[in-house]
């Protein structure tokens, strides 16, 4: 399947079993972060050595609620400690990812 265009067309793969195998990692991992696979999305994050690999991270943690380790991963990404709510940033990481 190919990467989506937009948000929207995004979402509407989220009732699939599982995120296309030929999607770039970083919108796999939001894919399952979407479908509420936290394990699965935080292991393809935590081997993304890169600014989105750790956005992606910082987002991870503060959806499991740990604000102190989320904060290490946004500075480690050059991103401020957000003031939207998960799901606003969630459309934000994934659109930014859609737009490259």
């Amino acid at each position: 399947m190919a990467v989506p265009t937009s948000y929207q067309d995004f979402t509407e793969t989220l009732t699939n079993a599982n995120p296309p195998t030929d999607w770039p990692d970083a919108l796999k991992a939001m894919w399952l972060a979407a479908t509420d696979n936290w394990e699965a999305s935080h292991d393809i994050a935590q081997d993304m050595f890169n600014e989105t690999g750790s956005w992606i991270h910082a987002y991870l943690h503060r959806v499991e609620g740990d604000k102190f380790n989320a904060g290490y991963w946004y500075r480690k990404a050059g991103k401020p400690f957000p003031n939207i709510s998960l799901e606003q940033e969630l459309q934000e990481i994934t659109t930014n990812l859609l737009e490259r």
